[in-house]
């Protein structure tokens, strides 16, 4: 059975601002407290799994055990069909350089490889997020989110951010690129991932 969520502040194993606020305004209806692991002075810890899911574990567990607070983490990534899919759990590093992170650079990387093999149309690829809720006493609740789709070159548009313009979604003419936030937010990978989250946890 799952856990439910009946304390009034979540910690959520995050430096990411962006992502931060997405969640509070998740969980605004349900009169939490949101908080990052920046503003309690975590360090980000070393992700050392080879699956969305261990690297979740790894942030959730750190920030529950660090604050004694409920942690939520968020892990997610693209898997690319023909890549046997990579980059996954890499996906970020993928776009790694010196001077920060170069996300056109990463997009080129992953159809130059396609190119290479030769890889049939459609390209397939899927997003996916992997969340998981953890306690102070080593509890955790894992929720998994996927939105299968396709590749497509040249990349198209300049909203969201990683590699949403080069993927276009089943059932839709625009890449994640080209969509506006809340068609995007409304059927995302992570939209899937929370709506069974709410739905386990806290409603």
């Amino acid at each position: 059975m799952v856990r439910k969520f009946d304390g009034n502040e979540l910690i959520i194993a995050s430096h990411n601002k962006g992502k931060l606020v997405e969640i509070a305004d998740l969980l605004a209806p349900f009169g939490i407290k949101v908080t990052s692991a920046a503003e309690h002075g975590l360090e980000e810890p070393e992700e050392t799994e080879d699956t969305f899911v261990g690297n979740a574990r790894i942030k959730a567990h750190f920030a529950a055990k660090e604050t004694g607070l409920p942690a939520l983490s968020d892990d997610s990534g693209i898997s690319v069909d023909a890549l046997d899919g990579a980059p996954g759990v890499y996906t970020a590093d993928w776009a790694e350089t010196p001077n920060g992170r170069d996300f056109p650079m990463a997009m080129q990387k992953v159809w130059n490889l396609l190119e290479e093999k030769k890889s049939p149309q459609p390209r397939t690829a899927a997003f996916n997020c992997t969340l998981c809720l953890a306690w102070p006493d080593g509890h955790d609740e894992i929720f998994v989110g996927k939105v299968d789709g396709r590749l497509t070159w040249p990349m198209r548009g300049s909203q969201g951010h990683g590699y949403d313009p080069m993927f276009q979604p089943n059932g839709y003419e625009e890449t994640f690129g080209e969509m506006n936030a809340d068609t995007k937010n409304a059927m995302s990978h992570r939209a899937d991932a929370f709506a069974k989250l709410v739905s386990g946890c806290f409603e």
